[in-house]
């Protein structure tokens, strides 16, 4: 098999593709519980390709559907969401949230076949303000993930949207490629000018580091390393976890993050980010890129509109040159010249799969950087952080 055919298998997510049907294993994140209201309008998604429709009924239950009508193709986005169901206003067929036809108004009594007739309809669940939809053909979908983050209750949980403009892979990639953030996010930073307790002063003083890489349960883990003050190692641990959920590293490991690169189709991202949004304020104030030329934690998004693509669009995207500010690029005062982390990074980029039956897997997975003595191993020095990290929350459970 060539490289390019390679390359066009894992970024193909359409139903029928190697990648497509692979991630219709897994539960995926849709939307945020929010965006659906009760009785309220549907929301189209695309996903892996397919264009669905979501709403919420009148009992609270979220469907995910096609957006076509199995009677005559209307599209159901135009539909009334009403009573326990969305109903099609072409002929007022309807169906609940599970895809049953519950009403054939146009239909006689003794003619009725409602019974016969099912709209392509999903299997959806809530957990924590995310709706998960689950696209397989499994009669019995397999459990929700044990994504970390994802198990936070909704009150400690961030959950943010963005849309990128690019394939699922090359987001992924972008997001774990730990030697860019020397560059696209702290190019202009002068190593004498970072605080001595900020540990991003040695991915500036160093910014071509080596790799450790190994296979693991979840997916992948690499280790960046530079070689620090005398007798340490500067670590950057991060984690690929299937179907396409990473972890980077965000400061030390008490820190609680995931994010997802979700496929909407071929060309298209939703990035979700999944955070524990009440970091302790001592450890908050020694965020690594809060002071960053250019940095910018909060995203800021044009409004939502109602077409496939119209949901948590970037301020700063393609048709405007991610707003670039060539003069603060040329002052050095911003190496890009583009402000905002996600702005930044947007404009560069048969068996069953692991996790699928085995969601407890991705518990207890982290990411982070520090810094160790360098005759520790690597994997030794992750597990130590690791546990050092988790012991607090486990106590606290207790």
């Amino acid at each position: 098999m060539s490289k390019q055919k390679d390359s066009e298998d894992l970024v193909r997510v359409g139903p029928g593709t190697v990648m497509g049907e692979m991630m219709r294993q897994y539960w995926i994140p849709a939307a945020m519980s929010s965006e659906l209201e009760r009785d309220g309008a549907p929301v189209r998604l695309m996903l892996l390709g397919e264009r669905l429709i979501a709403f919420r009924d009148s009992s609270g239950r979220v469907g995910i559907m096609d957006h076509r009508c199995p009677h005559r193709c209307a599209s159901l986005f135009l539909g009334r969401n009403e009573e326990n169901g969305i109903r099609c206003v072409y002929h007022g067929w309807k169906f609940d949230a599970a895809g049953t036809c519950v009403d054939m108004p146009n239909t006689p009594p003794h003619q009725d076949y409602k019974a016969k007739v099912k709209a392509k309809a999903y299997k959806v669940a809530e957990r924590n303000g995310l709706v998960w939809v689950y696209m397989g053909e499994r009669a019995q979908a397999p459990p929700l993930p044990g994504i970390e983050a994802s198990l936070l209750p909704e009150s400690d949980l961030q959950i943010v949207f963005a849309q990128r403009e690019c394939n699922w892979l090359q987001a992924l990639e972008g997001d774990i490629d730990t030697s860019h953030f020397g560059f696209l996010h702290a190019g202009s930073v002068d190593p004498a000018d970072v605080p001595g307790d900020n540990l991003i002063r040695w991915t500036v003083a160093n910014r071509a580091p080596e790799y450790h890489v190994a296979d693991t349960d979840w997916g992948t883990m690499y280790a960046a390393y530079r070689s620090a003050e005398a007798g340490q190692t500067y670590w950057r641990f991060a984690n690929f976890l299937f179907p396409f959920w990473t972890q980077t590293p965000q400061g030390a490991f008490d820190r609680v993050n995931s994010r997802a690169w979700v496929p909407m189709d071929d060309t298209h991202t939703m990035f979700v980010s999944l955070s524990w949004k009440n970091l302790p304020a001592s450890r908050a104030a020694l965020s690594h890129t809060r002071d960053l030329p250019g940095s910018k934690l909060t995203m800021d998004f044009v409004p939502n509109t109602t077409d496939w693509y119209g949901r948590w669009r970037l301020a700063g995207n393609l048709a405007n040159d991610w707003l670039i500010d060539r003069q603060a690029q040329k002052s050095g005062g911003v190496y890009t010249g583009i402000v905002g982390i996600q702005a930044q990074d947007q404009e560069k980029d048969g068996a069953v799969p692991p996790g699928v039956d085995e969601p407890d897997i991705f518990v207890n997975v982290r990411s982070g950087d520090f810094l160790a003595d360098e005759k520790i191993a690597w994997r030794d020095a992750y597990d130590a952080q690791l546990r050092a990290a988790m012991r607090p929350l486990a106590q606290a459970a207790e």
